[in-house]
């Protein structure tokens, strides 16, 4: 969607607010001010074509009578959407878009020497092409034809597109990516790189996994550091590959990151190269950009080195056969596996003294048939396996971070962090409430529950039906991890420096980040005069990440409707996850599929709602309902449109 602009950038006025705009159903837009609890309302009428998601800059009106701030939208400085999926309809000679997304409030004319072969009743997306008048529904065009409404494949597809993802890349971009893999690792490209290829190397990644990013190795070291154990950190060195200014590179920087929707992978890169040069498979030599350390036994780190490796991998590890191996005791590599587990929960052990915050999240994952139709939900286990990849990206990332920092100090460059801001005071205040209500008092530390607090609460809570509530309680207070070019540190690792550097197959920041380190090492100075279009990177990287997780919930929500539509009639066990003046929210204890029981599905009794203890409570019975109560329930019905599940109580 094009951008629309009515009045000059506005920002630096005081009676102007930027923010991002909600939008609901009846069309009232709401926009929450950043770092502050005000919220200002937006009519229908002063909307100004801004949509749900838009960040806008909007003109404040004088105070209402009760106080409330109002205003109207003056620029669109970002839209959301890329474009809309839906539904072509006709009436009379018009064609037009019945947007999929319920927030849309317009339908989109199409004319009909732009409807791209597509007839009436198909899915497909549009992009809008003139919008000058809110008056006047915008006027669009067909892109793509995706299929039927409800088929799986063009559900999944209207999900990325509408964030600007696509499973195709440029014919130029396809055809630079054919010529690198053809090329394939020459004797020019190995010349200057450290040889690794006699140290045992190995990946351990996810069953399904296709690109591998990282691989660590192991030696054990002899003479004065005996005792001592080199690891390496190897990730793959896409930025040898992805040259800045190439077609390759411009796409990577557009798309900003690979998204993973429930049933498919959209890439950041080719697959010649994400899936095939630069992942770093088995028994093949790959080009890598390495973190060496040098590790006691007590997860103290003697030594450090950076640069550009080759490397050979012994063997692809699934999280679940090293697992295996470590719980069997013997097996390929048990030794080396043994030991970096052992380092692992000594780093581990380090992070938490130090601050950092223990808030794993599950993840939810679905078996489909060939139809694309679930199966069943499950969530992922995590062992120690996984918590041993994750520690030592970590520290590859954070010493990474620290040098770059220390080398700065002399040469006064650029770099991109990963920052991760204090939580707003005000949403902790409300977080200690929340949780005082469950009966868990809190203390407030200039204003900020202490991470030390929340672990062991966490911890309390581990087999506590509340657990998943107070967990994404906490994760809403707290403020987002962005990328910056200023360093402000990282609140939620407890880290004072923190990058991106082990990801660049899947991240465009990771590949920033191997640039700037390469030139410093090779003492290479990044003009001053350049220093903003790395800003303008983190700004771009944070807004495409954002989007991505955007797209991987919808498709996540959308699979758990799918999946319950089926299932209506089933009686099901959950726990209730929010109290509202119109209903209780229900989510299923094993699928984790969240659903409404509505006020007036409760027909036993005439309900209150308690804001203050979070509850209701019949007036005849007393029966009362609170947050975290285990509940059995039986599904009313699933909208597939609408992305909502009903459920009643048993």
């Amino acid at each position: 969607m094009k951008k629309t602009t009515s009045t000059p950038p506005t920002s630096h006025i005081t009676n102007h607010r930027e923010g991002i705009i909600s939008i609901s159903h009846k069309g009232i837009g709401t926009i929450r001010i950043p770092h502050s609890n005000d919220t200002i309302e937006i009519d229908h009428s002063f909307l100004h074509t801004a949509c749900h998601g838009d960040t806008v800059s909007v003109l404040l009106h004088p105070k209402s009578k009760d106080g409330g701030l109002r205003g109207e939208v003056v620029e669109i400085l970002r839209r959301s959407k890329k474009g809309f999926s839906g539904v072509i309809e006709k009436e009379h000679d018009t064609y037009f878009l019945i947007p999929s997304d319920l927030k849309m409030y317009s339908d989109i004319i199409i004319p009909s020497d732009k409807l791209g072969g597509a007839k009436i009743g198909q899915k497909v997306f549009v992009i809008i092409t003139e919008w000058k008048d809110a008056k006047k529904a915008p006027i669009g065009e067909v892109t793509k034809i995706l299929g039927m409404p409800m088929e799986h494949n063009a559900e999944m597809e209207a999900i990325a597109l509408e964030k600007g993802f696509d499973s195709l890349f440029p014919p130029g971009v396809e055809k630079e990516a054919e010529q690198i893999a053809l090329k394939g690792i020459t004797d020019h490209d190995i010349r200057g790189r450290k040889d690794m290829r006699t140290t045992t190397t190995f990946t351990i990644d996810p069953e399904d996994a296709k690109d591998f990013d990282d691989a660590i190795s192991f030696k054990k070291l002899h003479g004065s550091q005996l005792g001592h154990i080199e690891i390496g950190v190897h990730i793959a060195d896409v930025s040898h590959y992805v040259v800045e200014g190439t077609e390759l590179d411009k796409e990577a920087r557009r798309r900003g990151t690979s998204v993973y929707l429930v049933d498919r992978t959209i890439p950041m890169l080719p697959e010649e190269l994400s899936n095939g040069l630069c992942s770093l498979n088995p028994n093949v030599d790959r080009l890598t950009f390495s973190a060496i350390f040098e590790f006691d036994m007590a997860g103290h780190v003697h030594n450090e080195w950076y640069g550009r490796t080759i490397i050979h991998s012994d063997k692809r590890f699934t999280y679940e056969n090293a697992q295996k191996v470590l719980d069997d005791g013997h097996g390929p590599y048990f030794e080396e596996l043994s030991t970096l587990n052992t380092i692992a929960k000594k780093l581990l052990k380090k992070r938490f003294e130090e601050g950092a915050i223990s808030l794993d999240q599950e993840e939810v994952k679905f078996k489909l048939d060939e139809n694309g139709v679930p199966l069943s939900v499950y969530t992922k286990v995590r062992g120690d396996t996984h918590k041993l990849i994750e520690e030592f990206m970590l520290i590859a990332n954070r010493r990474v971070a620290e040098h770059m920092s220390s080398k700065k100090k002399g040469t006064q460059g650029v770099f991109l962090y990963r920052i991760h801001d204090l939580p707003n005071k005000e949403k902790m205040a409300d977080l200690a409430t929340f949780l005082k209500k469950l009966g868990y008092s809190m203390r407030l530390k200039d204003g900020i529950i202490p991470s030390e607090e929340i672990n062991v609460l966490i911890g309390k809570l581990e087999h506590n039906p509340l657990r998943d509530t107070v967990h994404t309680a906490i994760i809403r207070t707290m403020a987002k991890a962005i990328y910056s070019t200023k360093n402000i540190g990282h609140y939620g690792l407890g880290f004072k420096f923190y990058t991106h550097f082990t990801s660049p197959i899947r991240r465009y920041p990771d590949v920033i980040v191997h640039r700037l380190l390469n030139s410093y090492l090779n003492d290479k100075i990044i003009p001053k005069e350049r220093w903003f279009e790395y800003e303008e990177m983190s700004t771009e990287a944070s807004n495409r990440e954002k989007e991505a997780a955007e797209a991987e919930r919808a498709s996540i929500k959308y699979k758990q409707v799918e999946y319950m539509s089926t299932r209506i009639g089933q009686k099901f066990d959950g726990i209730i996850t929010g109290v509202t003046e119109w209903g209780l929210y229900i989510e299923d204890k094993l699928t984790k599929c969240e659903g409404m029981i509505r006020m007036r599905d409760l027909t036993n009794d005439y309900y209150i709602f308690d804001k203050k203890f979070m509850s209701i409570k019949g007036q005849k019975t007393h029966t009362k309902y609170t947050l975290g109560d285990k509940v059995r329930f039986e599904v009313k019905s699933a909208d597939r449109n609408k992305k909502t599940i009903d459920y009643i109580l048993i």
